[in-house]
């Protein structure tokens, strides 16, 4: 399956909910609740630029069965906050979420845990840890493994 970020369309959405630059996780929900038959998706972000390493963000995806193969739109309400042209722009998916989902989690965490922001969503605990950059499962653990991969491809290309 292909995956494609969608320039206009995030920028769309993007200015529709208002998108705040390093809030990453709150503009995928909010632009979420105005996307339909989109799911929320938390991964990793690889830049074609320093510093050249991963960087946990959020945004959506959205399937396109419009044309003969199947194709899933990316649509980043951040964009207009990275500052980079879109072929610099590599997406890492480490799990994904509908509405539905993610409004359950969201209302669970709010009630359990009042002063803790509910984003972004790792899973169940027990967490597997990676050096001291986030917490998140073996999902996680791939997606940034992958994200750093195309990190170090890009760093050593430029050298």
């Amino acid at each position: 399956m292909n995956k494609a970020l969608d320039e206009t369309l995030s920028m769309e959405v993007a200015q529709n909910i208002k998108s705040k630059a390093r809030q990453p996780f709150d503009n995928a929900y909010r632009a979420l609740l105005v996307t339909d038959q989109a799911n929320y998706v938390q991964g990793f972000l690889a830049i074609g630029g320093k510093p050249y390493q991963p960087i946990e963000h959020g945004w959506l995806e959205l399937a396109d069965t419009s044309g003969e193969d199947s194709l899933i739109k990316i649509i980043d309400p951040s964009l207009p906050h990275l500052n980079k042209k879109t072929q610099e722009l590599w997406y890492f998916a480490a799990q994904s979420f509908t509405r539905k989902q993610l409004k359950a989690i969201i209302e669970e965490s709010q009630e359990d845990y009042p002063e803790d922001d509910p984003l972004p969503v790792y899973g169940d605990a027990p967490y597997e840890y990676y050096g001291n950059v986030m917490l998140g499962g073996g999902e996680y653990l791939a997606a940034y493994q992958a994200a750093q991969a195309k990190c170090q491809e890009l760093r050593e290309s430029l050298a």
